[in-house]
């Protein structure tokens, strides 16, 4: 389960502070709709489409992950994943810091890391399946060692991201976005800001201009960052996501209809029954009555 903090930055536990990467699969079949939420972190993050096609949003890029192809995502990205074909996709991927290539105080880290994490045209470089086989192949080493860990692997493990970095650096302007990449990370900041607000108080009620006011800005340019970042109105994106947390709750918990729909920030259960009906194609009930 991707889990946040206020900030929208993802809460991640690695194996120890001294060997800083995490290797996850499985993730999609627990989020809700297999739909995770926007959020960033310090690390950068590699992933895999498996069996499933995934809309990977990056920025305001939406990137389709066929099977077999892998995501590069830099750091401090806001992003989100989601599954729009196939069964429960198992989606391996790791999040690591640099430091686990060199140290922060070093000249490897000042050249050759963070020249990427420091990079803003460079959100990130999608690996499409039959392209780029060195990195693929260390991607599914990578995997591999973090599943098995076995004698060594964090050495192996190492090595093989090292070969990721030097590739990136060796092909930076090829795979460098243009001064669009650059300039939307201001409308990403006020996006983030905005959508921290939302998922801290979703359950109340709250207005257009309290949303847009978490990132000091009129409510005017609140539409434009949200329909640069998401397609969507702050409005529409609040009703969405209170019917995703709704969804959620009607499948994990035994709370009355009611009590889910006033926790979510609706105050009429027939305003929340039509909106999502017309969200999912089915009622609320429905869901609870088949146990989905």
């Amino acid at each position: 389960m991707v889990i946040v903090d206020h900030h929208l930055k993802e809460q991640l536990e690695h194996l120890s502070p001294a060997f800083p990467i995490t290797y996850f699969h499985d993730e999609m079949a627990e989020l809700p709709g297999r739909i995770g939420p926007f959020h960033w972190h310090s690390e950068f993050e590699i992933v895999t489409a498996k069996t499933g096609v995934l809309d990977y949003q990056v920025g305001e890029e939406h990137l389709i992950l066929n099977p077999g192809d892998s995501l590069f995502v830099n750091a401090g990205m806001l992003h989100r994943i989601s599954q729009i074909s196939g069964e429960d996709d198992p989606m391996p991927g790791i999040v690591f810091l640099g430091t686990l290539i060199a140290p922060e105080n070093s000249l490897i880290y000042e050249k050759y890391v963070r020249s990427i994490s420091g990079c803003d045209r460079l959100p990130c470089v999608l690996f499409r399946r039959g392209e780029h086989e060195q990195i693929h192949r260390a991607i599914y080493c990578i995997y591999r060692l973090m599943e098995e860990g076995a004698p060594l692997y964090e050495l192996q493990v190492q090595r093989e991201i090292i070969g990721i970095f030097e590739f990136l650096n060796r092909n930076l302007t090829e795979f460098s976005r243009g001064e669009n990449a650059r300039i939307f990370l201001s409308t990403q900041i006020r996006t983030q800001k905005m959508l921290s607000y939302i998922y801290a108080h979703y359950a109340e009620e709250i207005t257009l201009s309290e949303i847009a006011s978490a990132a000091n800005i009129s409510r005017s340019e609140a539409g434009r960052c949200f329909q640069t970042c998401l397609q969507s109105t702050p409005v529409d994106y609040l009703i969405r996501y209170r019917l995703r947390q709704a969804r959620f709750l009607l499948e994990s918990t035994t709370e009355t209809i009611r009590e889910i729909s006033q926790s979510c920030g609706f105050r009429s259960v027939s305003y929340f029954t039509r909106q999502f009906r017309q969200q999912y194609g089915y009622t609320p009930g429905t869901v609870r009555a088949l146990g989905k």
